[in-house]
């Protein structure tokens, strides 16, 4: 029987991604960038940026075959089977716009059938065993998934554990960019190469919203973020902001959250003597201060502090690691 600490590596990996992306339809217009979202998100998501394993993801595109209603229910209904800790499923199409719902066309769909309507995406979700559930949908009105039709209102009703990530509200279409991309996940990319990475190196559905949030401006289409969560996995990991062995150290260079730390030009490897304890944890303190961790007092620079003698003290969000190191979370 495996050991406990390798029990729980091994039951970090069991995620599941399902991305679809389809460009050509029978019955609708042709997309340009559904398939290179597919082809540009799938590598960020299949590995950390250190390379280790993260989604065991499966690729849908009109490239590949015909993305049918039945195959998409079918591949949906894999997803969330249970084994899995995390599931997230990622769609870039048509959306069609229903009564407080949208649909996700499929390349057969036609007239009043054009595909699979979030209402019953979420039917397979509310039956699942999947703890954790991520919907990501780069399609036109995305914004009313979540909805409940029966409502006749745009209510959101949403099970434990699901959250729902959209390129725009439900009344706005989702852009394209002449480079044959979809607007929202190119931003998406840039936001899991690391742009929403927490100072640990984490990015989560939520950091995700928030850094997509900011790249749109207020005359362009704006993203939605519905969730009933109470804790989150993480999307991706990046390389921390500061080293985990230096974010440890924080309570030893700070005995408590509201201490200053007195400097003097020993600390700065320019200066002489040379001090090589000091420099070492001013070094430290240096990589705190990019994170917005630790700031100077009385100066705009940890080098000033240090040849004038001041002193530097932890920010707000440095007191947040402090703590979480304070308390071996780190």
């Amino acid at each position: 029987m495996p050991s406990k600490v390798l029990l729980t590596n091994y039951e970090k990996k069991m995620k599941r991604a399902l991305l679809v992306g389809i460009d050509k339809y029978k019955s609708m217009p042709p997309l340009k960038g559904c398939e290179n979202d597919v082809k540009a998100l799938t590598p960020l998501l299949s590995r950390n940026e250190d390379d280790s394993p993260n989604f065991a993801c499966v690729s849908k595109t009109s490239a590949e075959g015909t993305v049918s209603r039945g195959n998409l229910l079918d591949a949906i209904s894999a997803l969330l089977k249970p084994g899995a800790d995390f599931a997230l499923f990622y769609f870039a199409g048509h959306g069609h716009q229903v009564k407080n719902d949208v649909v996700l066309a499929t390349q057969d769909g036609q007239g009043s059938d054009l595909g699979v309507s979030m209402s019953e995406v979420l039917a397979y979700v509310q039956q699942s065993r999947v703890p954790e559930v991520s919907i990501i949908l780069d399609c036109c009105f995305s914004g009313t998934a979540g909805g409940v039709p029966q409502l006749g209102t745009d209510t959101a009703t949403l099970r434990p554990g699901l959250s729902i990530l959209t390129a725009s509200r439900s009344n706005e279409v989702s852009v394209e960019t002449p480079e044959g991309r979809g607007l929202f996940s190119t931003y998406l990319c840039g936001a899991l190469e690391g742009g929403a990475a927490d100072v640990l190196g984490k990015v989560t559905i939520a950091g995700v919203y928030a850094y997509l949030s900011e790249s749109f401006g207020i005359w362009e289409q704006r993203p939605m973020f519905k969730a009933n969560v109470e804790r989150l996995h993480e999307v991706r990991l990046s390389s921390p902001a500061v080293p985990l062995p230096e974010l440890r150290q924080l309570p030893d260079f700070f005995t408590t959250q509201d201490m200053e730390l007195q400097l003097d030009p020993s600390y700065e490897p320019t200066e002489e003597p040379s001090h090589p304890e000091h420099e070492a944890t001013f070094a430290i303190l240096q990589h705190c201060r990019a994170a917005k961790l630790v700031e100077p007092v009385g100066e705009q620079h940890m080098y000033y502090a240090a040849i004038y003698k001041k002193s530097c003290r932890l920010t707000p969000l440095g007191k947040l690691y402090w703590s979480m190191a304070k308390q071996g979370r780190i």
